[in-house]
């Protein structure tokens, strides 16, 4: 089952990435989830550096909270972090996951701190 969970998810992945590429002007937030933990960075394309990322595992957000609520918080941190080197606009890519549960609650905690998608 997780082999067929994994190669269907690289699948999506590949075909979002096709679609979805970062610039100098508009960057790309990508998505990473573990099952204890979620990270995400901004990444221009161009030149293939990652510009700001942040992550529920650095104790930058509340431990005892949901992770559905950690999801959210770092979501405000990262658009928070991109506010202040300059950067209010980016692509989403979800990394193949679905658009629900902490991935969706990591997005808006990014558009309520200002990001634009």
């Amino acid at each position: 089952m997780a082999n067929i969970k994994s190669s269907r998810r690289t699948r999506i992945k590949k075909g979002i990435r096709l679609r979805v590429v970062g610039s100098a002007e508009r960057p790309r937030l990508s998505v990473y989830r573990s099952n204890k933990d979620i990270y995400v960075q901004i990444i221009d394309d161009a030149t293939g550096k990652t510009l700001v990322s942040a992550s529920s595992s650095k104790g930058a957000v509340d431990a005892k909270a949901t992770k559905t609520e950690q999801s959210k918080l770092v979501g405000k941190l990262i658009a928070e972090k991109a506010l202040s080197s300059g950067i209010d606009k980016v692509v989403f890519d979800r990394n193949g996951y679905l658009y629900h549960g902490r991935v969706k609650s990591l997005a808006e905690g990014a558009r309520e701190a200002g990001l634009k998608f």
